[in-house]
Formats: C-alpha cells, sequence, structure tokens
C-alpha cells in the first residue's frame, strides 16, 4: 500500500467529496476497464462452444474452422448460425456467445439495405451503419481507441515537457534562451500541415497519430512547468537543499517536482479531452486513422451524410458529449481539490 503523505489524502479526500468530478472519475475508469476486455462483450466469435462432448473458447484461441463444428465452411465458423443451430437440434451442443454477438469489422446484409435501424431481434442494439456493420460495437472499439491515443499522447507530452520546463526553470541562463527560442520556432510549424504531408506520403497509423500529437503536445506543458521550477528554485527550502550539498537531481525530484505535480494534475484531464477531439476531427476530416478502424470521426461524418438515419449522428454524438462532459468534470474536480491556494506544502 503506498505510504500517502496527509496533505495529499486530504486533496483525494476533498476530490471525493465533489460528487459530480468523483463520480465521472469512476463511471469513465470503469468504461475504460470494460472496453480494454471488449472482445469478451463484443464479438462474432463465441464465448464458448460445446461440440460432441468437447469444450473450445474460439474467443481466446485461434481461429476455428467451420467444418470443425460441422459446417460445410473453410473458413471461421458462423457462431451466431451454429448458436441457432444447436438449439433446434436441442441436444448437448451449445454456443455461448458474447453480448453483442458482431465484431466492429463485419457487414451484416441479412435485413433490409443497410443502414438499419436499432432492433433487438437482430441484437443491433443501436442499429447499424451505411455498409451494416455494427453501430455499439464501432462506438466501444472506437472509445477504446480514442482514450488510447489520449492517455498514450498525454503521458509522453508530459514526461517531456515536464523534464525539458523544469530543466529550463532550475537551470536557466544560456540553456533557457535557447529552449526557449526553439520552442517558439516549433510552434510556428502549423500542425494540421504536418499531418495532411505526412498522411499523403505515408499509410497513417495509430501510433504515427500519437508520435506527431507528441511532437506539438509537450510546448504548452514546458512553458506551465518552466515558470513553477523557476519560482520554486527560488524558494528558501530549496537554497537551504544547496546548502547542505543535495545533487541536482534529488533537488528536482525530491523537493521541486512534488510542489509543481499541482500543474501537471489539473490540466490532465482538459489534455485529454483536446486529445479525444483532435483524434476525432481528424477521423471526421478524412485525414485520421485508416479505414476499417472503428472510429468517432469516421462515424460522425457517416451520421452527417445520412441524417435520415438519426440513429447514427444521435449515438456518435451522445458518446463524444458524455465522455468529454465526464472528463470535463473530472478536471474541475481535480482543480478544486488540489487547489495549491487551499492545500500547500508552505502553509
Amino acid at each position: 500500500m503506498l505510504n500517502l503523505n496527509p496533505l495529499t489524502l486530504k486533496k483525494i479526500k476533498r476530490f471525493k467529496e465533489i460528487k459530480r468530478g468523483y463520480w465521472s472519475f469512476l463511471i469513465l475508469s470503469a468504461l475504460l476497464i470494460l472496453s480494454l476486455f471488449a472482445e469478451l462483450l463484443i464479438n462474432s466469435k463465441a464465448l464458448v462452444v460445446k461440440y460432441n462432448g468437447q469444450y473450445s473458447f474460439p474467443v481466446i484461441s485461434d481461429v476455428r474452422l467451420g467444418h470443425e463444428f460441422g459446417q460445410s465452411s473453410s473458413s471461421e465458423a458462423d457462431y451466431r448460425l451454429l448458436q441457432s443451430t444447436f438449439a433446434q437440434e436441442g441436444g448437448d451442443n451449445f454456443v455461448i456467445m458474447p453480448l453483442v454477438p458482431w465484431n466492429p469489422y463485419e457487414q451484416d446484409f441479412s435485413g433490409n439495405y443497410p443502414p438499419n435501424p436499432p432492433s433487438t431481434a437482430d441484437k443491433h442494439y443501436l442499429g447499424t451503419d451505411v455498409i451494416g456493420r455494427d453501430i455499439l460495437a464501432r462506438l466501444v472499439y472506437g472509445f477504446r481507441t480514442a482514450m488510447g491515443f489520449a492517455l498514450m499522447t498525454m503521458v509522453i507530452s508530459y514526461a517531456i515537457g515536464t523534464a525539458v520546463g523544469c530543466a529550463m526553470g532550475f537551470f536557466g541562463g544560456k540553456f533557457d534562451l535557447f529552449v526557449q527560442r526553439l520552442i517558439e520556432v516549433w510552434s510556428m510549424v502549423p500542425f494540421l500541415y504536418v499531418i495532411m504531408i505526412l498522411v499523403s506520403i505515408t499509410q497513417p497509423t495509430f501510433m504515427l497519430f500519437v508520435a506527431i500529437n507528441v511532437l506539438f503536445g509537450w510546448l504548452s506543458i514546458t512553458w506551465y512547468m518552466r515558470t513553477m521550477t523557476y519560482k520554486e528554485s527560488a524558494r528558501e527550502y530549496v537554497m537551504a537543499a544547496k546548502a547542505l550539498g543535495a545533487s541536482t537531481p534529488r533537488i528536482l525530484f525530491n523537493h521541486i517536482l512534488p510542489n509543481t505535480m499541482v500543474m501537471i494534475v489539473t490540466l490532465a484531464p482538459f489534455t485529454i479531452a483536446m486529445n479525444i477531439t483532435a483524434l476525432t476531427a481528424l477521423d471526421y476530416l478524412g485525414l485520421g486513422l485508416m479505414p476499417p478502424t472503428p472510429s468517432w470521426g469516421e462515424l460522425l461524418q457517416q451520421g452527417k451524410a445520412n441524417l435520415d438515419s438519426p440513429w447514427i449522428v444521435t449515438s456518435v454524438v451522445s458518446s463524444i458529449v458524455l465522455v468529454l462532459v465526464m472528463v470535463t468534470f473530472i478536471g474541475e474536480a481535480i482543480r478544486a481539490a488540489f487547489d495549491p491556494k487551499k492545500f500547500t506544502r508552505y502553509v
């Protein structure tokens, strides 16, 4: 168990008292954890198959061929059809499917021409998109992609920005001036143009977009950390540590950084919201992830182009608004709980 100091415990207690932000944090964390196991909840592969006395677990094992379960196809078995067949036979064989028996890439043309409205009979609970893919499946997998992108980009950007900003504020002098000019020049590079150029000359991938956003995302946090480190390095406790012969890493990591973490914690939720919005906007403009990757921006584009199928735009807009509102509530609660005017190490 972590040994947290009393000041940190007070901040956590204050955060829990702000119910709107605390419950948003719990709900969003639960949704993120569930999305990590989306293959067990939303998938066209069966969870469990019992056939001729033998059990198999297709969702976590290698691809099973249709002929192994008595189907004529040599490709992967149709587990929905297999479930219906076993139910009609009434024997000991059975199939247990996920709650949503569709994967985000699978097209369903069994009914009317897509897009089709929500239906419990076909288990398309939010309907299908313009090419017959399940909207709920693409929303959940798209949420995992968006949150993974936002969190990974934020962690890497903050790690670089914190290191550079602390060094600028602590060492100052020519190093500070040089990095300031470098940041000013780099910040003038148009982000959208860089995206357009790279997408036109190479195949866009998840890691490519993370790298591009990190290249520009570390700049903003650097200024904050520089300012706060510059202020902290002039305080008496830092001068006392220097007089006692403390090393530079010890001063930075044990003394200055803990007193500047409030800025990182406060800005993190809003950075997550900004990253989610950025990826969604790029996908909406057609500059994002390659199809058929599940994407909120791609669904939003479909919804805008097919307003006569309101379940598409309604589902994706509701999801985006819900997630961004929860992230904003979390950010507001953290900002109030970690307010340095109320909780500080110098009181």
